[in-house]
């Protein structure tokens, strides 16, 4: 998407080591159009799943995958990070890698929201390891629900996270693609 990459090339400041800080329209401030052009992309290029289901994990996955999954027209579901006092149900959990804060994070999802049966569509705001997605999918798998697809909002190449994540054999989709953060620079593919 030119928009997006426009917005990358323009706002996105590289921190070093592979961060982008993306912070004026996607990670901290939201521009709520972008999102909403940005959801119905991914749910036009990934509609074809025919999903029932968007699992995202907090935070700065729910603005795109709402959106997504409002253009869709199928609930979303975010893996929490901490449980809620109202969260009286079966709980399943996951373990991924934080690639932002350096630390193991907890995920987990109520299997009154996530069950068998469900189709998911994962949807990010980035795929750079495949960390926070492969758990994801494991949420999923716990429940005896099926991952059929999965977009991000940006992917980095050199990260690798394509790979990591190839062995879920579902289609991948990314709206903007960047190859290259060496030497303070942002190259979009």
């Amino acid at each position: 998407m030119q928009e997006l990459k426009e917005r990358i090339l323009k706002e996105g400041r590289n921190l070093g080591k592979g961060i982008l800080k993306v912070d004026s329209f996607l990670n901290h401030q939201i521009d709520p159009l972008l999102m909403t052009r940005l959801g119905q992309e991914l749910a036009r290029r990934l509609a074809h799943t025919q999903p029932t289901k968007v699992l995202t994990a907090e935070t700065s996955g729910i603005a795109p995958a709402l959106a997504a999954a409002a253009a869709l027209g199928v609930p979303l579901v975010f893996a929490r990070k901490r449980p809620p006092l109202t969260m009286d149900y079966t709980i399943v959990s996951e373990t991924a890698r934080s690639r932002t804060q350096g630390n193991l994070v907890e995920l987990m999802v109520s299997t009154e929201y996530l069950r068998a049966g469900d189709r998911v569509l994962i949807i990010d705001d980035f795929l750079a390891t495949a960390q926070t997605i492969t758990a994801l999918a494991r949420l999923a798998e716990k429940v005896g629900a099926r991952v059929v697809g999965i977009g991000t909002v940006i992917e980095k190449t050199f990260e690798h996270g394509r790979e990591n994540a190839r062995h879920l054999n579902v289609p991948m989709e990314s709206l903007a693609v960047i190859t290259n953060m060496d030497d303070g620079k942002i190259v979009l593919e």
